[in-house]
């Protein structure tokens, strides 16, 4: 592909801000539009809203002005899945990378949405890809080298951990998640929240790996704090929730054989004395023929913690751009493209 790839940018929350710096750093990409949904950023120009100098290139919130746009991809990280806004940009000629996790395993899809994205792609001769750290790199692209070393896979364990005690943000921990409040049953409807992207990751992977998968099951636990607890966001009385731990699982005649955990902690001084909650990162386990046991931590301190993590998430999408652009029309997954490879040039 001659030239740089023009993209366009659609929202700057702190995923969206991160990937169009990285848009702009980019010796490969050229950012040809942006999207906000906050009306106090439209009409700014986009360097400012990322800390970088000006580029030109002004926030709008018009869908019709970007979609008129020359442009080879958009990089789509807005709250919510407007379907209508997906296909519009699809039509127009625009590959989409999204870190929305709707298009991971297109057979779970909605037949109706599915039928809509895959006609506008065929339209516009575009195709769409779901990624992004946790589901995406963690459950796809590192699971897919690490099961290739096997011949026979018993059981795939991934565990996400994250420490959330540096986290200054008391409405998203105590009034949404539920931390410091009395232990009760789990919220099935969390577990299913958690399930609908991640068992979609796992059931690419399944239908990859030729796995036959009869039942996904989601499931949540709690654990208390066994003392007084001060985090960033507030305290943590003894005996109210600090830590909560989110499976989902694709089981096959009454086996396991992909499992997710999502660890999720501010504290680790537990009344539950079993969980074990290792430090920020992801541990991998393959079991079967030829045993791995791969951890992943972040060293990164406490303070710069905040800023760090967007980028887990932000960087892949960037840098599927290229392979995404070049792939066959529809809705692409992990499965059928090639490596994401990241251009490092000056």
């Amino acid at each position: 592909m001659g030239g740089a790839l023009r993209v366009i940018q659609w929202a700057t929350g702190n995923i969206g801000t991160r990937a169009l710096r990285a848009v702009i750093e980019h010796p490969g990409l050229e950012l040809a539009g942006l999207w906000v949904s906050n009306e106090n950023k439209v009409g700014r120009d986009a360097g400012a809203l990322c800390g970088l100098p000006d580029t030109g290139i002004i926030a709008t919130r018009s869908v019709e002005e970007l979609c008129a746009l020359q442009a080879d991809c958009v990089l789509y990280m807005r709250q919510g899945t407007d379907v209508d806004e997906l296909c519009r940009l699809l039509a127009s000629g625009k590959n989409i990378v999204t870190t929305r996790g709707d298009f991971h395993h297109p057979e779970s899809m909605n037949p109706q949405v599915r039928q809509r994205i895959e006609a506008a792609c065929a339209e516009g001769g575009t195709s769409i890809h779901s990624t992004g750290s946790s589901p995406g790199f963690i459950t796809e692209a590192l699971a897919i080298p690490l099961v290739s070393l096997s011949r026979r896979l018993d059981c795939l364990t991934i565990d996400e951990f994250a420490d959330l005690s540096s986290r200054n943000s008391p409405g998203l921990l105590f009034n949404v998640m539920g931390y410091g409040q009395p232990i009760g049953e789990f919220q099935q409807a969390r577990a299913d929240h958690v399930k609908a992207d991640f068992a979609a990751s796992l059931a690419q992977l399944a239908d990859g790996l030729n796995i036959r998968i009869d039942r996904w099951q989601a499931f949540g636990e709690y654990a208390a704090a066994r003392t007084d607890q001060t985090i960033a966001a507030g305290i943590i009385h003894a005996g109210k929730m600090a830590a909560q731990r989110i499976t989902i699982e694709g089981h096959c005649d009454g086996e396991t054989r992909l499992r997710f955990r999502a660890n999720w902690y501010a504290s680790r001084d537990l009344e539950q004395n079993d969980w074990d909650l290792r430090p920020s990162g992801w541990r991998v386990r393959v079991a079967g023929d030829t045993p791995l046991d791969v951890a992943i931590s972040f060293p990164v301190a406490p303070e710069d913690y905040a800023a760090f993590t967007p980028g887990l998430t932000a960087h892949r999408a960037v840098n599927a751009i290229p392979a995404v652009c070049t792939a066959c029309p529809g809705i692409r997954t992990t499965i059928d493209m090639p490596q994401v490879l990241a251009n490092f040039a000056a």
